[in-house]
């Protein structure tokens, strides 16, 4: 290459110089005449010679790193949204467990290595049967954070980003921003955008508590016909319903919770009135729905 001609114009270019440049000739701009050339094309013949070097480039980009789950096509790479068709797909990973997404779910492994897997389901419905140690598998959605603590369970995401979890066995915790529904077999629970998770309820409660739940978690109203109509295996709900509400709220939670559930003598109305955190577990314990103490150990900031 003649790089005396891209610099200061003088000498003979070479033949693909002299081809770009008169290609891009067009574009260039004339200015006053020098001594040897009517025209100046030095930037004109400097940019020629960076699109010659560019043109012999190869530039490589690193492919993201394969994940520990795989399909029927292979391995998933992190990142890679995942589209199921008209048939389901079906995600293993053999140290974690099996993701199926039912037709028309949209999801991706957004990380995955020992110890953290994390996925983003955001729209559609998963069904996800995991046997990795409790808080390793998590799921990320519009409006919360599926946490696995051991178990089977189904979780559905519309397309405005509410969502539905619906727990088969095991525990899942619901969580955003601080705020946490913990679900047990058997239980479900609603999540919305902006609000978190709503208070998880058993599949089999009466429509009116379903009703009334739905209200108080959307608008705040409701909490008479949720006292009127919970049932003592509603204690799972009205414990939710302790931390979330205040002054006599509070008081008329924790009247009908100790109505229907044989509290222990220590976890007293002034306690729970104050926001106390021990008095909080012990009522849980009450319910019989595993220790505090159980679920408490496994939490850890994600």
């Amino acid at each position: 290459m003649n790089e005396r001609y891209l610099w200061d114009g003088t000498g003979e270019p070479d033949a693909e110089v002299a081809r770009l440049e008169e290609l891009l000739r067009p574009l260039g701009l004339k200015v006053a005449a020098a001594p040897a050339r009517k025209t100046a094309w030095v930037p004109l013949a400097a940019a020629a010679a960076v699109l010659v070097m560019l043109a012999g480039w190869q530039v490589r980009v690193a492919a993201p790193p394969e994940t520990r789950w795989e399909t029927a096509g292979g391995f998933v790479h992190a990142g890679q949204v995942l589209r199921a068709g008209s048939a389901e797909l079906q995600l293993d990973a053999a140290e974690v467990g099996r993701v199926s997404l039912e037709p028309g779910a949209e999801a991706a492994v957004l990380e995955s290595k020992p110890g953290r897997e994390r996925l983003d389901l955001r729209a559609g419905t998963m069904r996800a049967l995991i046997w990795a140690p409790a808080r390793e598998f998590v799921v990320e959605t519009p409006a919360a954070t599926a946490v696995d603590l051991g178990c089977q369970y189904t979780l559905t995401v519309d397309r405005m980003g509410e969502g539905l979890l619906e727990v088969e066995t095991g525990w899942v915790s619901f969580e955003h921003r601080g705020r946490e529904s913990f679900i047990p077999a058997g239980a479900r629970c609603r999540t919305r955008r902006g609000a978190g998770p709503g208070t998880p309820y058993y599949a089999d409660a009466p429509a009116g508590l379903v009703r009334a739940l739905d209200e108080f978690d959307t608008r705040g109203g409701g909490l008479k016909e949720v006292l009127g109509s919970a049932r003592e295996r509603d204690g799972l709900s009205l414990w939710h319903l302790l931390p979330r509400t205040k002054g006599e709220e509070r008081a008329a939670v924790y009247r009908r919770l100790a109505g229907l559930v044989k509290l222990p003598k220590e976890a007293t109305e002034e306690r729970i009135l104050a926001s106390d955190a021990r008095a909080l577990e012990q009522c849980w314990d009450a319910l019989g729905l595993d220790s505090a103490a159980w679920w408490r150990s496994w939490q850890r900031q994600w």
